[in-house]
Order: structure tokens, then sequence, then C-alpha cells
């Protein structure tokens, strides 16, 4: 059972413990610190805080705990260290960003804390996580002014396309605009599908296969087929994205498991290929299917 009270020695264990780990990202930026460490810039951390994140987000699908600890404090100490190279270039200090984080907290659960700043967009006893997130979108409108033009404004264009589609669907949902049963999503999907199948026989008559890759100089006719065929994938995942947003799944999180899945059958693949001496090529594929229903009899 976990306990809805806070430790006070694992809070006072938790308080010296982040003492420490600053002290120690602190003393790697030092002048005679880690030369590493000390060239990297903001800019140049985006790429492994999104690794680990990623990796954080694969431990936890895995239920591996003892690995979560482990990419939890990487994914920790990545946003430490990009918050510390603000703060010596003095645009805000990590006091500053963990002081507004909490405040924003408090503001936002007026529910919890009864007279924080958010109190005025309370307009009933919440009762379940959807009426929090309602009452959450109030308080950022109503009482710090982040109303936009549209709502889907508040989706960063920045992010990753498949994680962007996800986040456009669902602030599109809160205002009503999506299905209330799943049937018709199936048939969006289905529908999409076909769209493609039909795009792709438009580019098949030009006498260019569709497998083949995108031909950057085309002009003309098989430029615009090629276009059509691009746009129709696209609506065919935006709207697969759809079903699994309805599914309740999150597809950024179902494709990174199925990335993972892929890499581990097909590497065992590569070695049981390799083992008996046999060609990977598409004149052995019977072979490789066979290691691939192996692969998948094991779990992998």
């Amino acid at each position: 059972m976990i306990s809805q009270t806070p430790d006070l020695t694992k809070r006072e264990a938790a308080v010296n413990a982040f003492r420490r780990f600053l002290e120690t990202i602190q003393t790697l930026r030092a002048p005679g610190g880690c030369p590493w460490d000390r060239d990297q810039t903001p800019l140049s951390m985006r790429r492994d805080l999104i690794e680990e994140t990623f990796e954080a987000i694969d431990a936890i699908s895995q239920q591996d705990s003892v690995h979560a600890k482990e990419e939890l404090g990487d994914v920790l100490l990545n946003t430490m260290m990009i918050s510390y190279m603000f703060e010596q270039s003095g645009d805000f200090s990590i006091a500053d960003s963990i002081n507004e984080l909490t405040d924003k907290l408090i503001r936002r659960h007026p529910h919890v804390w009864p007279q924080s700043e958010g109190k005025s967009e309370v307009k009933s006893d919440v009762k379940n996580a959807a009426e929090v997130l309602n009452q959450w979108d109030r308080i950022k409108e109503n009482v710090e002014g982040r109303k936009s033009a549209s709502i889907l404004d508040e989706v960063p264009e920045g992010f990753p396309p498949l994680l962007r589609a996800y986040k456009l669907q669902k602030k599109a949902a809160k205002k009503g605009f999506d299905w209330n049963e799943l049937g018709p999503v199936v048939e969006k999907v289905k529908e999409e599908l076909c769209e493609v199948q039909e795009a792709k026989k438009n580019l098949d008559n030009l006498g260019k296969k569709a497998h083949e890759a995108f031909t950057v100089h085309a002009e003309g006719e098989q430029n615009s087929a090629q276009l059509h065929v691009e746009e129709e994938v696209g609506d065919l995942l935006f709207a697969v994205v759809n079903y699994a947003r309805k599914l309740g799944v999150d597809p950024e999180t179902a494709l990174n498991r199925t990335n993972q899945k892929f890499y581990r059958r097909f590497t065992y693949v590569e070695q049981k290929m390799q083992e008996h001496e046999i060609p990977m090529d598409n004149a052995h594929l019977t072979e490789e299917d066979k290691f691939w229903d192996e692969a998948k009899a094991k779990g992998l």
C-alpha cells in the first residue's frame, strides 16, 4: 500500500541528496571540472534530454523499476545540467525555475489549496480527473492569461509530428470536435487507407512505383502524384493516431515499444542467419521468417 503522508526521513534524505547532486553538477561545470561538461550548452544538450526521456519511458513501460530508477536519474541530470547552464548565464536560477513550478502547481490545484490564485475558477467540487483538467485549463486561460486565438496554438510546433498529432487531437476533443463512438474512428482509418491505395494507383500509372524513393526532381504530373501519396499517407497516420487516442493508447509510447521489439527480433534473425551461414537477402526470406517466428516464440 502506498503511503498518503510524506515520510519525513525520506524527505530529509531527498533534500540532502539534491544538495549533493547540485554540488556535483556545479563541480563538473566549474574551472578544472570536466572538459565535456564545460563545453556543453542548452542547445547541445537537447538531443541528450530527448534520448534519456525515451529511455526512461521504455524502462517504465517494461515495469523495470531498477532500470527506471537509473533512467529517471539521467533525465534529472539533463534537466538540472541545462537549468544550471541558464543560471550561469544569468537568465534564471535553478531556484527561480523550481519556485515558479511550485507556484503553478498550487495555483492550478485550488481543490487542494483553497486559497490559491486559482480559486476563482472553482465552479464546484472536482470529482474526477476530467474535471480537474477542465479546471486546469480555465485557470491557464482566465487567471494566467494564456488564452490564445485557437486552442490548437497551445501545442508547440516543435513537437515530433506523431506527438503533435496526438496533442492536436486531444485539444480539439476538448472543444467537442470528437466522435463519441469508436466505430466512425475505425471507418476513418479504413477510408484513409483506401485513399492511400488510390493515390498509389495514380502514381503507378505514371510509370513510377510507389515503393521507390521520392524523386526530388520530379516535375509536372509525377511530382503532384508523389505529393498526393505523401499527403494521403499523412492522413492515414493521423487517423491511426486518433484511433490510438480513442483506445487510451499513447502512440509515441506504443511505437517506441514496437521499435524495441522489432530491434530484438531482427537482431535475433541476423544472429541465427550468421550462425547457419545463410545470406540475408530476398532469396532466403523463408529462413528469415522461420527465425523471426522463433524470436516471437521466445518472447523477444
